[in-house]
């Protein structure tokens, strides 16, 4: 298992820009390629490239030659009470001896179980138990992909009764006791605050900066629950807002050294709507750069 110590030094030896980045989708491919845009990676889905070849591949190798590259996992089922699907695993190893990703991440979910497989991240419960599985299942990745992976914190919509430690206090004893790195979701932050009803900004001031790879920034669907009261789902279907931009540079300014990811899965807006997203969080990561960092955008 990879260590605790070696977390820091595997993150910065994948060394990937301080900038902005964008999930990629090929509806934009060919705007891609008329006009490169001045982002400083793209983020994929893992699982779109589990095939042998294709047009998935040729557009991700393209896009490779000159964009660092983020592979985001999202059916692993890090947080299933059974053991890790292994054939899953392999498909992910390959990816990642295919593509060399700067960073690689995977959710604190669980996708499937008993054989069956759900198309959605389901909480769990956080007990002394969840946390020993979970760090049994991160170390065993860590252990097959031969690099540190870091784990995003959940967007949750109930609570366990059954909880017996904070999330917060979860993910920093997961990364203390696997050596992995965390990817901060804002957006997942902004969404559990409105759903459970609590500050988002003392969540984002306990997290531990120091264990943080990457930042996610989304938009999010508006619904109500039984009572009528706010519902919000993380469905990456609009604009970041701006409480979660608000959030963001609350956390840059404990740590600024991060790249940013812009995701938009659904609803997808114009080529021009996503590079302004781009550049807006370009522009705040500017904000706290030392002078002379060439990895930030002006």
């Amino acid at each position: 298992m990879i260590g605790a110590a070696s977390t820091a030094s595997a993150l910065q030896t994948a060394r990937m820009p301080i900038r902005a980045g964008l999930g990629f989708k090929s509806d934009y491919f060919d705007d891609i390629v008329s006009a490169p845009p001045r982002v400083g990676f793209f983020e994929v889905h893992a699982e779109n490239y589990m095939c042998a070849g294709g047009p998935p591949h040729a557009q991700l190798e393209r896009l490779r030659r000159d964009y660092a590259l983020s592979l985001h996992g999202v059916g692993l089922s890090l947080g299933g009470a059974g053991p890790l699907d292994i054939e899953h695993v392999a498909r992910l190893q390959a990816l990642n001896k295919r593509y060399q990703p700067e960073l690689f991440s995977e959710h604190l979910a669980w996708s499937s179980h008993g054989g069956r497989y759900f198309n959605d991240l389901l909480p769990i419960a956080y007990t002394d138990a969840s946390l020993a599985r979970v760090a049994e299942h991160v170390g065993e990745l860590q252990d097959r992909l031969k690099r540190s992976v870091l784990v995003e914190n959940p967007a949750t919509y109930v609570r366990f009764a059954g909880s017996t430690l904070a999330e917060i206090d979860f993910l920093r004893e997961l990364a203390a006791r696997t050596g992995c790195g965390l990817l901060l979701d804002v957006n997942n932050v902004h969404v559990c605050a409105v759903n459970h009803r609590f500050d988002a900004r003392d969540y984002i001031d306990a997290f531990p900066m120091e264990r943080v790879g990457e930042i996610h920034l989304a938009g999010f669907a508006v619904d109500a629950d039984d009572m009528g009261e706010p519902l919000l789902i993380d469905a990456h279907c609009a604009p970041v807002c701006d409480a979660v931009w608000a959030l963001c540079r609350r956390a840059l300014g404990r740590r600024a050294d991060i790249p940013l990811l812009i995701e938009w899965d659904n609803e997808l807006p114009r080529w021009e709507v996503l590079l302004a997203q781009a550049a807006r969080a370009d522009a705040l990561l500017a904000e706290f750069a030392p002078k002379g960092n060439g990895d930030v955008a002006a």
